[in-house]
């Protein structure tokens, strides 16, 4: 992967479409006018986005490429762009989409009348119930992230960083830190948890908090401790910033910023008919608030984030799926030990109803910045690559099947952690060299897992 696969030259032709002039550069991709070559009417106007994955991008960019590209297949109706096409992730990578007419969310900015926050805000809310009925949840809705159509509909875009129920969670598998905009961010998302729709939901607070005041309830925090503080602090009062906010405005925003998932809205429709029917909500001590919460219910608070933060709702959790990780050293050449693995691994999947084979490969870091701002995303492409060479004899349906490549100088280590977090129920792991002396196997990645893995180990060794 170099930096020329981040943008294209425009009257480019790829897989059979035309790359046209770029619209928007970010930090994520180019995003292209684009149009197939063979004159075909898809029925409305197209898009091409390239992410950057070429260097000095990190290597999650790749997984949130892979995630944007489940995600949006799975997804249709007019609250989402209509997905087309993606490309090759070892070619070419991009994704053909709807290009949307009208303007951003981010335009719009406060403090605006109540009237005009309660409209928009019904339209996200609209646009979030169809998410979540389709199984999706956004976990990063922000004003940049929402295109307003000319008849005033909402559509969600930017699904990186998000996660469909009815697929396994790529990104929250493999990261180890909080993802998402920290302005935007849930208390629950700090926490690692990526399986509740509500978690937008508080999004959409923090958003109708900014139309209506023109500021954000926690700031911009820029370290997990300032993110962390949301779990238990009340935002200053939307009336207590702006007095023109009404209090059935002000009920509905802290409704939805409540830190406790369970104290919140149970579902976007319920919001979306608030603010369309503001005669009918009914406005409690939250709506009449001229102040935040005193030092007694925060002490509360934080006393529950304290349990909560014990909590780690794994993916294979989630769905009640048997999950199997499967190592495999991608970085050395052992075919013998390779198809031991495979043949396991196809025994495995032919008898487990249910079952998904999680296959993970750990690469070590860069050595140096310089070598890590060069080759982050294209390394781990290649290992991504080899991974899904591996798994083709398998024959398995992309349901039953994930590709993980992990950076860790210690791999061990690296397969533990993935196996507690995820609550791996079995993991297969290849033998280590039969030549090894006794004190060399107990140093051996094998060895170390098989001695500290949370669920069973089987170590596969080749035939003689």
């Amino acid at each position: 992967m170099n930096g020329a696969r981040d943008s294209l030259r425009p009257g480019s032709v790829v897989d059979g479409f035309l790359v046209g002039e770029p619209i928007h550069e970010g930090g994520q991709g180019v995003l292209y006018a684009t149009s197939r070559v063979s004159g075909e009417d898809d029925g409305f106007p197209l898009l091409m986005k390239v992410p950057r994955l070429g260097p000095g991008q990190p290597g999650e960019s790749v997984v949130t490429y892979e995630v944007e590209r489940m995600v949006l297949a799975a997804l249709h109706g007019r609250h989402v762009p209509r997905f087309v096409a993606a490309g090759d992730l070892e070619a070419q990578p991009y994704l053909v989409l709807e290009r949307l007419p009208g303007r951003s969310l981010a335009q719009e900015t406060g403090p605006l009348p109540a009237e005009e926050v309660a409209r928009l805000g019904a339209a996200v809310a609209r646009a979030l119930e169809d998410l979540h009925a389709q199984g999706g949840i956004h976990l990063d809705l922000k004003p940049s992230n929402v295109i307003l159509r000319p008849d005033g509909e909402a559509v969600l875009i930017d699904f990186g960083l998000s996660r469909h129920l009815h697929y396994p969670d790529l990104l929250g598998e493999e990261a180890r830190a909080p993802v998402g905009s920290a302005p935007y961010v849930s208390p629950e998302a700090v926490l690692g948890l990526r399986n509740d729709p509500r978690s937008d939901l508080f999004s959409l607070g923090v958003l109708l908090y900014e139309l209506a005041t023109g500021e954000l309830p926690f700031g911009a925090p820029t370290s997990s401790g300032g993110l962390r503080q949301r779990l238990w602090m009340d935002p200053v009062p939307p009336r207590a910033r702006v007095a023109a906010v009404p209090e059935w405005l002000q009920e509905v925003i802290l409704h939805c910023l409540e830190p406790d998932p369970a104290e919140r809205y149970a579902t976007a429709a319920q919001i979306a008919a608030d603010l369309a029917h503001p005669e009918r909500v009914a406005v409690t001590e939250r709506g009449r608030r001229v102040r935040a919460s005193g030092s007694r219910r925060r002490m509360v608070r934080w006393v529950r984030q304290l349990r909560y933060g014990q909590i780690s709702l794994g993916p294979a959790e989630e769905a009640g799926a048997h999950v199997v990780l499967v190592a495999i050293a991608t970085q050395h050449t052992n075919e013998e030990r390779n198809e031991a693995l495979r043949a396991e691994a196809r025994c495995l999947a032919v008898t487990g109803a249910g079952m998904r084979l999680a296959c993970v490969a750990v690469i070590r870091p860069a050595s140096d910045p310089a070598s890590a701002a060069r080759g982050a995303t294209s390394e781990r492409i290649r290992h991504l690559v080899l991974l899904r060479h591996w798994t083709e004899g398998l024959n398995l349906p992309s349901s039953q099947v994930t590709h993980h490549v992990i950076e860790s100088g210690d791999a061990a280590e690296a397969l533990l952690d993935y196996a507690r977090r995820n609550h791996v129920d079995q993991v297969l792991i290849g033998a280590p060299p039969r030549d090894a002396a006794l004190g060399g196997l107990v140093g051996t990645v094998a060895m170390k897992v098989l001695a500290r893995a949370p669920c069973t180990v089987t170590i596969v060794r080749a035939r003689s």
